[in-house]
């Protein structure tokens, strides 16, 4: 989270005024709107419908290695996006359409190495 945590402290905070004990709101708030647009749920969501994995874990614990590939990058466009001083909502649709791209290409390349791994066409 480096990078995208260091675009909220310097271009998003100094501009909403939060008081200094709720600035982690910011940074939960982007958080969220990474897990959104790549996963389709927040955090909160992921804990209220996981409890017990919740207690020990995170969605992020559970996420393929493509999905943590595409959120490192989403956290870097995130962070640009921030410095540009984008607004939130076209930030969301911009990483979202990223996402669904990115996570659609690494998965594809996946599939394109387990047939040809196996020698051949995949069973039906």
């Amino acid at each position: 989270y480096l990078i995208q945590t260091d675009a909220v402290k310097r271009y998003l905070l100094p501009q909403m005024n939060y008081r200094e004990n709720l600035q982690w709101l910011a940074y939960a708030e982007e958080a969220d709107i990474l897990n959104v647009a790549l996963f389709g749920f927040t955090a909160k969501a992921w804990r209220e419908a996981n409890p017990e994995l919740a207690k020990k874990n995170n969605v992020r614990d559970f996420a393929t290695i493509n999905e943590l590939t595409v959120l490192s990058n989403l956290e870097s466009h995130n962070a640009q996006m921030l410095k540009e001083g984008k607004k939130k909502e076209e930030r969301f649709e911009i990483l979202r359409e990223i996402a669904e791209y990115q996570l659609n290409v690494l998965n594809a390349a996946e599939e394109i190495k387990m047939i040809e791994s196996d020698g051949g066409m995949p069973e039906v």
